[in-house]
């Protein structure tokens, strides 16, 4: 594997991991794959949240290019999250590590 591949390999493995740390953002991510996609709605949703980390972790999805922000220009605004190809493929995953999870004492 070449040097600059290896490096971007890394970056790729840091993100994802950052990603499966944070209880925030994996129930953020549970949310908006139950359909819950609207900002207000996810603070109501996830008891404990405030916005401020809802909306750093919403900020670093998008950055990642997990989830994609889609504002409709209405009155009054109205916007919603929803998953990217690359989210998809994450919440496949993180669906088996739930499985796995579920299956632990078998």
């Amino acid at each position: 594997m070449k040097r600059e591949e290896r490096s971007q390999s890394v970056e790729v493995y840091d993100c994802v991991t950052e990603i499966l740390k944070c209880k925030w953002t994996l129930a953020i991510l549970d949310a908006i794959a139950r359909g819950v996609n609207r900002p207000g709605r996810l603070e109501r949703e996830l008891p404990g949240l405030t916005t401020k980390v809802l909306n750093e972790r919403i900020r670093k999805l998008e950055r990642y290019g997990i989830i994609i922000r889609q504002v409709y220009p209405e009155i009054p605004p109205r916007v919603e999250y929803m998953f990217t190809e690359r989210g998809k493929r994450l919440l496949a995953l993180i669906e088996a590590v739930n499985e796995f999870a579920r299956r632990w004492d078998e």
